[in-house]
C-alpha cells in the first residue's frame, strides 16, 4: 500500500513538539508492516541538507501564480523517500519554521502551508511518474488543507485517493484573514459554513476536518473530548456531526530513539532489570546542575512548552510545597514570557533545589528522564502527550492531570492498583492547585516506601509503548478506506 505522510516537521531534522516525533516513527512502523510510506516536507534547511539522490518533478504553478519545484529525494536521516517543496524564498530563513527571530508569526503562514496542502494533491493527481499514494495522511492544521484539494480535484482523478487527516491539538487551528481564500485557487463554494468558513476567517483545522475521508486524533480519549464544547474549540458541533468518521489512535514511541539501555545521550545506560545506572544518571544531573547530591528525596523532572495550558503555573504554585519537603526540580521549555522569567526567579533563590533552562535541547531533555524520578505533565488539556510516555520508558513516573492521552496511559498508584500492578504514576482529576498538590503529597509518600516504588517503576518501565499498535489500527484504517472507494 503506497502512503503519503504530509506534515510539517519530522523529527530528527525539525523538531518543535511532539508532530516531529510522530511524524518521524510512524513512516517506520508502516514500512515494517508491507507498507511504501513516503513523506511530503516543507523545504527547510535541515531537511534540504539531508536530502540524497534527488530527482526533480515537474514544475508547479501554485493557485497565487508562483512557480515551485518538488524534489524527490532519499533522507539519509531517516532511510526515507521523502517529497520536498523547494522554495527558499518560503522556507528558508533565519527564525523557525512558523516564526521569525522575534518569535512572531510569519506574515505569509497561510501561502507557506497552503502550499503544503496544494503540493499533497498534486501528489495524488499523479506529480511523480513514478510514483502515485493510495492514501494521503496529512498531520495538523499545517497539512489541513491537502484534503480540500484532493476533494475538489477529484472529478479529474482516475483513481480515488483516500485523503486521512490527523488532528494532533484541535486549539492550533491555522486560521487566517478571509483575503487568504483568494490565493487558494478553491471554488468559492468551499467558502462557506460546509467548508473552509469559520467565524468569517479562512480555518485551515476546519477544511481538513470537512474534507478528509477519515479524521484520527492522538487518543481515544480526546477523540470524545474534542466532540464536546468544553475542548471542541468551536469545532465541536462539525466533530459530533462526523463521529462516525472520527477515531481515537493513541500515538506511541520510538524504541530506536527513546530507550534508556541504548540512548547515546544519557551517561549511565540502565533497565528494568539493571536499575543501578538510573541513580548515576541523576547523581550527575544534580553534579551538573549544582543541585544538592540527594537519592533519599525525588527529582522532580518538567519537559515542556510553558504555557497555561500546560498546567506550569500550577507547578510555580507548588514550588514552596516542593522546596519544604526537600524536593528537586529540573525544568526545561519555553513559552510565555511570565512564566520562563518566574521560573528564572525561583531558581536563582533556591539554586540548590531547582535549576531551569529556557529553550529546547533534545539532548538535555533526555538526561532529564534518565535522572529524574518524577515527571510532572499537569496540562490543562493534552490531546496525547508524549512525555508522560518518555518518562515511563525511563523510569520517571508521570505525574498528570486526567485528561486525553493522559488518562489513557497512566494509572494512579494506589494501594490496590499497585497490588494488582497497574499502578505506574499519579493522577489527579480537579484541574486545581489543591488537586496537583495533593497528587505531589502521594508521589513523595510512595517514594518514600522503597518496595512499593520500585514495584511501580518497574511496571511502568516493562510497558508496551512502542508503534506497534498504532501502526496496525493505521493500516487497518488506510485499507478499509480503500475498500470502501472500490
Amino acid at each position: 500500500m503506497k502512503v503519503l505522510q504530509v506534515s510539517a516537521e519530522i523529527y530528527p531534522l525539525l523538531k518543535t513538539g511532539g508532530l516531529a516525533d510522530v511524524a518521524g516513527a510512524l513512516p517506520a512502523a508502516l514500512n515494517a508492516r508491507g507498507c511504501d510510506v513516503r513523506v511530503l516536507l516543507p523545504g527547510f534547511v535541515t531537511v534540504l541538507a539531508d536530502m540524497q539522490d534527488v530527482r526533480t518533478l515537474p514544475e508547479l504553478t501554485v493557485p497565487w501564480g508562483e512557480r515551485v519545484l518538488v524534489r524527490c529525494a532519499w533522507l539519509a536521516s531517516l532511510n526515507l523517500t521523502a517529497y520536498v517543496i523547494d522554495a527558499p524564498s518560503m522556507y528558508c530563513r533565519n527564525g523557525g519554521p512558523y516564526e521569525d527571530d522575534q518569535r512572531q508569526p510569519y506574515a505569509d503562514n497561510g501561502r507557506r502551508f497552503a502550499l503544503l496542502g496544494f503540493a499533497a494533491a498534486q501528489l495524488a493527481l499523479g506529480l511523480d511518474d513514478q510514483w502515485q499514494p493510495q492514501v494521503v495522511h496529512s498531520h495538523d492544521w499545517h497539512a489541513a488543507l491537502a484534503p480540500a484539494y484532493m476533494a475538489y480535484s477529484r472529478q479529474r482523478q482516475a483513481t480515488r485517493v483516500a485523503a486521512v487527516y490527523t488532528v494532533h491539538n484541535l486549539a492550533y487551528q491555522g486560521v487566517f484573514p478571509p483575503e487568504l481564500f483568494h490565493d487558494l485557487g478553491l471554488p468559492g463554494s468551499a467558502f462557506s459554513i460546509d467548508g473552509l468558513e469559520f467565524h468569517g476567517q479562512v480555518s485551515f483545522m476546519k477544511a481538513g476536518l470537512f474534507y478528509a475521508d477519515h479524521i484520527t486524533t492522538v487518543s481515544p480519549t480526546y477523540a470524545a473530548e474534542i466532540q464536546t464544547q468544553a475542548q471542541g474549540c468551536g469545532l465541536d458541533g462539525l466533530l459530533r456531526a462526523r463521529a462516525g468518521l472520527l477515531t481515537g489512535i493513541l500515538n506511541g514511541v520510538d524504541d530506536s530513539v527513546w530507550n534508556p539501555q541504548l540512548d547515546p545521550l544519557i551517561p549511565f545506560p540502565f533497565d528494568a532489570d539493571r536499575i543501578a545506572g538510573k541513580a548515576q544518571c541523576k547523581a550527575a544531573l544534580q553534579k551538573e546542575l549544582g543541585l544538592s547530591l540527594q537519592s533519599d528525596l525525588p527529582l522532580f523532572g518538567v519537559v515542556s512548552r510553558l504555557t497555561e495550558q500546560k498546567g506550569l503555573h500550577l507547578v510555580l504554585a507548588a514550588l514552596p510545597t516542593l522546596f519544604s519537603r526537600g524536593a528537586q526540580l529540573v525544568v526545561l521549555g519555553n513559552g510565555e514570557k511570565w512564566l520562563e522569567d518566574a521560573f528564572r526567579e525561583a531558581a536563582s533563590m533556591h539554586s540548590r533545589q531547582l535549576a531551569v533552562r529556557i529553550g529546547y535541547d533534545e539532548h538535555f531533555a533526555h538526561r532529564i528522564f534518565s535522572a529524574s524520578d518524577v515527571t510532572l505533565v499537569p496540562s490543562r488539556f493534552e490531546p496525547c502527550g508524549l512525555t508522560q510516555m518518555y518518562g515511563l520508558k525511563y523510569g520517571s513516573l508521570p505525574l498528570v492531570h486526567s485528561v486525553g492521552g493522559l488518562a489513557d496511559t497512566v494509572v494512579e498508584s494506589a494501594p490496590e492498583h499497585v497490588a494488582d500492578g497497574l499502578a505506574n504514576g499519579f493522577v489527579f482529576h480537579e484541574f486545581s492547585a489543591d488537586a496537583f498538590e495533593r497528587a505531589l503529597g502521594r508521589s513523595l509518600a510512595l517514594y518514600a516506601r522503597n518496595t512499593d516504588w520500585n514495584q511501580v517503576r518497574e511496571r511502568a518501565m516493562r510497558q508496551k509503548l512502542g508503534w506497534d499498535q498504532a501502526a496496525s489500527e493505521y493500516l487497518a484504517l488506510y485499507q478499509r478506506l480503500l475498500a470502501e472507494s472500490v
